[in-house]
């Protein structure tokens, strides 16, 4: 998984600055997002995998499956991943492009997973403390998941605060054992 990150990067980064060139990060977002479904789809992937076939036929069909949906800079983009043999990495680049996006606009999407269903208001007043915690714009999902027991598990980026009495059972559990 870190080394399809690691080619993936460059790619996710040239189609950033791009967008910010353009001031198109939510063009860019929603073609990218396109073009990693397509390149998911699993006849596409085996497509995609094909020696029979030259980069350039890889990449206009894959151009055929996207449509209009794609601009030109979105479809040069496609052609030089395909003329790379990268384009088994959208899924990455996306994901790549959308951290850097979020970064770049001071947001965060955060999930809470509590164990029972929270009111809008709590969910509201933990917006704003996370908001102030981490100093960037909330995107906040909620989803409930009974196994916690009670409590919360908090997914910001890369950060995990897990209040969660599951989780707090499990750390139990494993200091025992040490």
């Amino acid at each position: 998984m870190a080394e399809l990150t690691t080619l993936a990067r460059p790619y996710a980064k040239a189609a950033f600055e791009v967008a910010m060139g353009a001031g198109a990060l939510d063009n860019w977002s929603k073609m990218l997002s396109l073009s990693a479904a397509v390149a998911s789809n699993e006849i596409v992937s085996s497509l995609l995998k094909s020696p029979a076939l030259s980069s350039e036929q890889i990449a206009d069909s894959f151009l055929q499956v996207c449509g209009d949906e794609l601009d030109e800079k979105g479809k040069n983009f496609i052609r030089l991943l395909a003329e790379n043999k990268r384009l088994v990495l959208l899924l990455q680049i996306s994901q790549l492009y959308e951290v850097l996006k979020a970064n770049q606009e001071k947001s965060v999407d955060v999930e809470i997973t509590t164990a029972f269903e929270i009111s809008s208001e709590i969910s509201s007043k933990l917006a704003q403390s996370l908001k102030a915690r981490l100093k960037r714009e909330i995107k906040l999902a909620t989803r409930v998941d009974q196994s916690l027991i009670g409590g919360a598990v908090i997914r910001a980026g890369d950060t995990v605060i897990d209040s969660s009495v599951r989780g707090k059972l499990s750390k139990l559990a494993e200091s025992m054992k040490s």
